[in-house]
């Protein structure tokens, strides 16, 4: 029988609303497994399980006395440090906020509670979510699951590894460069960035003053075990109340009739042929599944540039916790037109097709690397150098049009570490990208826990 703390959270809501486990029961269970098994890992790094199990207790009294249970009843998680979560440490993973502990929840962790999630504890990531490893002084260094000696991907790192092991029922990224999408791809589990502005990004802690404010091209999603709880999560998460309400297009009812397209490899950020070849193996399986997919269409842009201007617009937007005094608000709104023209064409290019699947990194899961800084270090790649910088290209050109990107698990590559892929959509298209991922995770296996997780 599969372990209760392996299961999605729908799955686990379901146990609990129809008797057959306690949130308490489930609660003890995670947090025994988080004391076990999180010492090789380092996911979940601050922690308050006393007060997780007196609302569990909570949680089941409510559901005794027949009061109306939320979304997310009883249901026992763990949320990335750079959220704000009230009366709990929360530190961004930067030294100036050791000893912060907020007043307040951000949106998103209130949204959650409000359906009945309880908080057990903080998950590692980078200082201010800045790289794609998942280290700070605080806290130290959390391990990839699959692999000890590499990293879980960053910056949500700690959260998903905290996933893929089972430790929480699903987790909350950021991602402003991929930082939902490394994580999920690396750790073999489901994440959803959504388009830009769906879900609510108050309460994020991004430099000392942090919090109060909502930075460009960020955004907060879901990372999970399944894609039903990726729909159920935005769901619970998107912004519902004026001056700006989400609105998003519906599911398609029948994947087979979706225009999708493959861009799975570029001269702009060439792909390790491990990588390649797992991808083009995802794109078999959908054809042979009956679903078409064109491997030639391609959006008119210049992917190089896009990229390149997205990483300098989430540069601007990350400037808060830097040093150095950004250029003035004349340059940004110059890169921001041309940031729309490009969004133009994306437009364009899903006019003629529903969604697109991309690479999320150019290389598997790498291994721990921190000395220097994106621009002095490197990553092998078909046995050639490659600066560290090109990790952020397929998911920047991405997020800097505000586009929504779906990651399923696909399994194992070669070397037996997790690949995954982003499926790529229209502004507002969410549900249909988590519909494509879906597939694709059903074709491929879906969520495996690691062995460590077993």
């Amino acid at each position: 029988m599969k372990d209760v703390a392996l299961l999605s959270t729908v799955e686990q809501v379901d146990l609990i609303s129809r008797g057959e486990i306690s949130s308490r029961e489930l609660t003890e269970h995670c947090i025994d497994r988080i004391e076990r098994r999180d010492g090789e890992i380092n996911a979940v790094v601050t922690r308050d399980f006393e007060t997780a199990l007196i609302d569990a207790d909570a949680a089941d009294s409510a559901q005794a006395e027949g009061q109306a249970l939320g979304r997310l009843h009883g249901v026992p998680i763990t949320v990335k440090d750079a959220l704000e979560t009230k009366g709990l440490r929360s530190t961004g993973g930067a030294v100036e906020l050791t000893d912060n502990v907020p007043d307040r929840d951000a949106a998103v962790v209130n949204a959650v509670r409000r359906e009945g999630a309880i908080v057990m504890g903080k998950t590692n990531l980078p200082r201010w979510s800045g790289d794609i490893q998942a280290y700070n002084e605080i806290f130290g260094t959390t391990n990839n699951p699959w692999d000890l000696s590499r990293g879980p991907g960053g910056s949500s790192g700690g959260a998903a590894a905290a996933v893929a092991m089972g430790f929480t029922s699903f987790e909350i990224g950021t991602d402003i460069g991929g930082s939902i999408r490394f994580p999920a791809a690396f750790n073999g589990i489901w994440g959803h960035k959504p388009s830009f502005g769906v879900i609510p990004t108050t309460g994020y802690l991004d430099h000392v003053n942090g919090g109060v404010n909502e930075a460009d091209v960020n955004v907060f999603g879901p990372l999970a075990r399944s894609s039903h709880d990726l729909e159920l999560l935005l769901d619970v998460m998107k912004r519902d109340s004026p001056p700006w309400v989400a609105q998003l297009g519906s599911a398609p009812t029948n994947i087979g009739d979706l225009r999708v397209a493959a861009w799975l490899d570029d001269d702009f950020c060439p792909i390790d042929n491990e990588v390649l070849q797992h991808l083009e193996t995802v794109v078999h399986e959908l054809e042979k599944d009956g679903v078409p997919v064109d491997r030639t269409a391609r959006p008119d842009i210049d992917p190089d540039e896009a990229a390149m201007l997205g990483l300098w617009l989430v540069q601007r937007a990350t400037s808060q916790s830097s040093e150095s005094d950004g250029p003035g608000h004349r340059i940004w709104l110059d890169h921001h037109v041309r940031r729309e023209q490009i969004r133009l064409k994306w437009a364009e290019f899903f006019s003629s097709y529903d969604a697109v699947i991309m690479p999320v990194c150019f290389v598997p899961p790498f291994e721990h690397q921190q000395e220097g800084d994106f621009l002095s270090r490197s990553l092998l790649c078909n046995e050639e150098q490659r600066s560290y910088l090109d990790v952020v290209k397929w998911t920047t050109m991405v997020g800097m049009a505000y586009l929504p990107s779906t990651v399923p698990p696909t399994g194992l590559g070669e070397s037996g570490l997790p690949i995954g892929c982003q499926v790529v959509g229209s502004y507002g298209s969410d549900r249909t990208t988590i519909a494509v991922a879906s597939h694709i995770g059903k074709l491929m296996g879906g969520y495996q826990p690691p062995p460590r997780a077993q």
